[in-house]
């Protein structure tokens, strides 16, 4: 360090203070981030509350309509979770209806051409 004429030897004790510093600093604002992003939360919480309104249980148990939306729409799903494989079974039977009504028409435009031919004079 002797040539260099403008810097100087840091010493521990300096260094160690601004990581200390720096440490601290780095709490306090990650304290403040989560608690800036807890108060949002509660305040978007409220908002959902108000739009969903509450509606009372049975005891006087308070709950809110969305949470009622949403039990209603789970029921829902549960209950037409059932409706997949039995449309693939009738998409089965209905193909091979299909194919019955294919060979009839077929079958009775030959019914159809033999009539005619005896028809004919």
């Amino acid at each position: 360090m002797h040539r260099v004429s403008g810097v100087r030897d840091r010493t521990g004790v300096v260094t160690g203070g601004i990581m200390t510093l720096l440490a601290v600093l780095s709490l306090v604002g990650a304290a403040a981030l989560f608690i800036a992003l807890a108060l949002f939360l509660f305040s978007i919480v409220k908002v959902l509350e108000d739009i969903g309104g509450t509606a009372v249980q049975h005891y006087g148990n308070r709950a809110s309509l969305l949470s009622k939306i949403r039990m209603g729409l789970r029921a829902i799903e549960v209950q037409t979770g059932a409706i997949a494989p039995a449309v693939t079974q009738l998409n089965g039977g209905l193909s091979a209806v299909r194919d019955g009504l294919g060979a009839i028409d077929a079958n009775l435009g030959k019914l159809i051409t033999a009539v005619s031919r005896q028809g004919a004079p």
